[in-house]
């Protein structure tokens, strides 16, 4: 709360926190995602700590990290206490690790389960077979086995079934159902 504060913004942790819980509570496993700047000018070890372990509580779909860059004529770049480069690419890999073991959770809480993807184009293959990719409503990039008849703008029911990439799952399609 105090880097936030330096930062000039106009709301705390703890109202991030509450809007993120009334998000949950009414929507199924939103894919929530955050920014976060790390080594901001007077950011303490306790401080990035507190940052933390507060991505680690929300467990974000997606966090993408951002070191402080130092730009002249700014208010922070004025501002005592600049941290060292060595110490925002060490937090920042460190945060970076987090987001991506967070992002595998999440997309690993799918396997197994019926969701529908909207197709949005014929990729050449993955693991040597064609596929038609899109989206879940989560924002998951999905991929299903390519059958006649397929087409961009299809909404098919369809079951990840592993995690084959950076935010994309492998699925197989849901007998029964056309497109």
């Amino acid at each position: 709360d105090e880097t936030l504060r330096r930062m000039n913004r106009r709301y705390t942790s703890q109202m991030y926190r509450e809007r993120c819980a009334l998000l949950r509570q009414y929507f199924e496993a939103p894919a929530l995602t955050t920014d976060v700047i790390v080594g901001f000018p007077g950011e303490t070890k306790e401080e990035f700590a507190a940052s933390y372990a507060f991505v680690q509580e929300m467990r974000f779909y997606e966090t993408h990290i951002f070191k402080y860059s130092r730009r002249q004529g700014t208010r922070a770049a004025a501002m005592p206490a600049q941290i060292s480069e060595a110490v925002k690419t060490k937090r920042s890999r460190e945060m970076l690790a987090l987001g991506e073991a967070h992002t595998k959770e999440y997309l690993t809480s799918f396997l197994g389960r019926e969701v529908e993807v909207l197709l949005e184009e014929k990729e050449m293959s993955v693991d040597g077979k064609s596929q038609m990719a899109g989206y879940t409503r989560e924002y998951i990039r999905a991929s299903v086995p390519f059958m006649e008849g397929m087409r961009a703008g299809s909404l098919v029911k369809a079951r990840p079934q592993r995690v084959t990439g950076e935010n994309h799952v492998a699925c197989e399609l849901v007998a029964g159902r056309s497109f």
